[in-house]
Parts: structure tokens; sequence; C-alpha cells
């Protein structure tokens, strides 16, 4: 059996990344950023196990909840919200952590999240943290015609 986490901060960063995504054991979950293998085995031992890392699945719009976790800076958070938008479905949720004290930051991030189709829903601050969750409903990519 795994170890719970034992890091307070960490912990109420993902309780709050649950509390604000409202998965169910149901739910498809895609993690993304640094921290993704450490989140998907803790989101294994709270009992959800359809979950997967960016790196471990093939994108296909399919998951319903997205967490992006451990990234530092604009540029990391941006790579990671446009790399796991592909495994989310038209009707997404999605936790970022902001974890950076560049100013702006959050700003930003949440201007990137709505040019991917998502509405801001709430953002909730955890110690040094921040932790923004975003909605999309009925969003698909924009094909450009050739």
């Amino acid at each position: 059996m795994l170890k719970p986490v034992s890091d307070p901060a960490r912990e109420q960063i993902i309780r709050t990344m649950i509390e604000l995504t409202r998965p169910s054991s149901l739910h498809r979950i895609a993690v993304a950023g640094s921290e993704s293998a450490e989140i998907d085995l803790e989101l294994r031992r709270r009992g959800y196990f359809r979950v997967a890392t960016t790196l471990t699945c093939v994108p296909r719009a399919q998951y319903s909840i997205g967490l992006v976790v451990g990234q530092h800076s604009l540029h990391a958070l941006e790579t990671a919200l446009t790399q796991i938008s592909h495994f989310l479905s038209a009707n997404a949720t999605i936790a970022v952590v902001i974890d950076s004290c560049e100013k702006g930051l959050g700003l930003k991030v949440r201007d990137r999240l709505e040019q991917l189709g998502f509405r801001i829903q709430a953002g909730v601050k955890c110690h040094r943290q921040f932790v923004l969750a975003a909605h999309r409903h009925g969003f698909s990519h924009m094909v450009k015609a050739a």
C-alpha cells in the first residue's frame, strides 16, 4: 500500500484540486506537469483509478478532468496547458497549481485558459501556491481551412 502524503502543503493542494474539480471514481483524470507521477499515485491511493499522465497516454479528448502541477514558470505552465488540452473533452474541468511569485502569472494563466475555451470557476490560495479551476462547455478545437 502506498504511504499517504506527509507534506501538509501538498496534501492541501491535492485536497483543493479534488474539491474544485469534483471527480467521481468513474471520471477519467489526466495529469500534466513535473509532479504528475506523484499526483497520479496519490489519486490512485484515494480511489481514483482512471488516472493517466500526459506522458503515459495518447491524446484523444477523452478525459473529463485535468490537473496541472509542478510547473514553476509561465513558459512551463503554458506548455503543460497546451499539452493537456488535447487530452480533455469538450466539457472538461481543469485545476492548475500556480507555484510562482512571478508578478501577473495568474492573469497570464487565466488568459491562456480562456484561449483554450475554459471559463474560470474559482481560485483558492494554498500556502504559497494558488489553485485556479476552470470549466469548458462544448468547446471544440477550431480547424483552419487550407
